[in-house]
């Protein structure tokens, strides 16, 4: 990949070296969590940039350790309550705190087996989301990403028992992906201001290699999403 973006490699991050462990319930939200880095560091919000660096305008969390594993949140960034302090972590521009208001929000969702199956499910979360993104009123930037695995096979885990996919019972991702992303462009993305689909390949069998599936389109259309919020941001906020 050409471009060092933090989103890209926490994705990534999932999956190299180590078993993917999918039924994780924070998964998304540590790689949503970097799309504020990268956009604080791309720097096209004069803005943006003025109120992550005065504390105004942080990540909300509810949680008030200090460190990485402290940052689940649920994807939403906005103005600080009063009279609060924010917290700021080693390594993050952003600092973390609650939200009076939502000014960008981002769901990630994973597909990486089965996809079919819960299709239906992933769709409504999605939509969920921007309904809650927009429940505190205004008119928040709404960004949806979501991984398909197009690996010709894969292995899930649970507890001791694994699942390997054998394109028969168990579909292989490949047979999937295809019609997993036509739902999600269809019944999902429109319900957000920005969507991509991250295509990746990812066996979760050793030596756990991870590949993008897409190359360096991944790269120009999340660095053109990115550009867009940024001029959203500007001149909403």
């Amino acid at each position: 990949m050409a471009a060092n973006y933090r989103l890209l490699e926490a994705f990534e991050g999932l999956f190299k070296g180590h078993r993917y462990l999918h039924r994780r319930s924070n998964l998304g939200d540590l790689v949503a969590m970097e799309f504020y880095e990268d956009l604080f560091t791309l720097g096209r919000s004069k803005r943006l940039i003025e109120r992550i660096e005065s504390g105004m305008a942080v990540l909300s969390t509810q949680n008030m350790r200090i460190g990485v594993k402290a940052r689940r949140g649920d994807g939403s960034f906005g103005e600080i309550v009063p009279n609060t302090t924010p917290i700021r972590d080693e390594g993050y521009a952003v600092c973390r705190g609650p939200i009076a208001t939502i000014e960008i929000g981002i769901e990630v969702k994973v597909l990486f087996k089965a996809m079919i199956k819960q299709i239906d499910r992933v769709i409504n979360d999605l939509r969920k989301q921007v309904d809650h993104f927009k429940s505190k009123g205004g008119k928040p930037i709404t960004v949806g990403i979501a991984g398909i695995n197009f690996a010709e096979r894969c292995t899930t885990y649970e507890g001791t028992r694994k699942f390997r996919t054998d394109g028969k019972k168990y579909k292989h991702p490949l047979q999937e992906a295809k019609d997993a992303e036509s739902r999600l462009l269809a019944l999902a993305a429109p319900a957000f201001d920005e969507f991509l689909v991250l295509q990746f390949q990812a066996t979760n069998e050793p030596p756990y290699d991870f590949k993008w599936f897409g190359g360096d389109t991944i790269v120009m259309n999340y660095g053109a999403i990115l550009a867009r919020v940024s001029q959203r941001y500007e001149r909403a906020f």
